[in-house]
């Protein structure tokens, strides 16, 4: 297996070490919250993964530069691990499916890595609705003029449960929980959400914890100020 790996500010050492102490938080959450935070300020990047229909997959950790969604791979990831080898491990079998490095084999959508991960996180977004939840019917991968997003990936449809913002009222927040795994929904054709992140409670404040484009680096959020002009969020729990 071809990979390529940069820890950023940690070495194997500290890595074995941050999630030995990690492993030791009983509370779900409250250890994604220990896990994430300490990603807090590292930079945002693009295009850190290697490999597209033209090119061969490589197997990439990143921790010095993640977008939204590696940010995601790296914690679901250290979040079960309390060694840096079980840590790669993990990370390979939430990234791919069946644990298979290739393009084609990539989580690439957030409703798939959902599909491929069922033990490990479950569809909460009903639960957290309130009643208010909305379904679509998607054709993942497929634009309007049937050309793909992403080339050389079958297209799947798929039933995608969202609940609009206008409808996360006092009631969706209460039943929020701190270490939830935000996306936000796409009205696009073909795509299920356009970024994802982690929700924080803090006393009465809650937050997006992400990886965010406008700021270049992972940032705490105010949540309903971030969700308030998007078309609605799917809402991810972890097992």
């Amino acid at each position: 297996m071809r990979e390529q790996i940069n820890l950023g500010k940690w070495t194997n050492e500290e890595l074995d070490d941050l999630l030995k102490e990690s492993s030791a938080i009983n509370d779900t959450g409250k250890r994604i919250d220990f896990l994430s935070g300490k990603f807090l300020g590292v930079e945002y990047r693009e295009s850190t993964l290697i490999g597209d229909i033209d090119t061969p997959e490589m197997f990439v950790i990143n921790l010095a530069g993640v977008d939204c969604f590696t940010f995601l791979d790296y914690i679901a990831a250290m979040h079960i691990s309390g060694s840096f080898a079980e840590f790669k491990e993990n990370l390979r079998n939430i990234r791919y499916q069946s644990g298979k490095v290739a393009y084609e084999n990539r989580n690439h959508f957030f409703t798939e890595w959902l599909q491929f991960n069922q033990d490990l996180v479950g569809d909460a977004t009903k639960h957290v609705s309130t009643g208010k939840s909305r379904q679509a019917k998607k054709i993942l991968n497929q634009k309007n003029d049937e050309t793909y997003f992403l080339p050389g990936i079958p297209c799947r449809e798929r039933e995608i449960v969202y609940i609009p913002s206008g409808d996360v009222d006092n009631a969706a927040i209460e039943k929020l929980k701190t270490g939830d795994y935000i996306g936000i929904y796409s009205e696009k054709p073909g795509l299920d959400v356009s970024h994802v992140g982690i929700v924080i409670k803090v006393e009465d404040n809650d937050f997006l914890r992400h990886a965010s484009i406008n700021s270049m680096k992972v940032v705490d959020e105010d949540f309903l100020k971030y969700i308030s002009d998007k078309p609605g969020i799917i809402v991810l729990r972890a097992k």
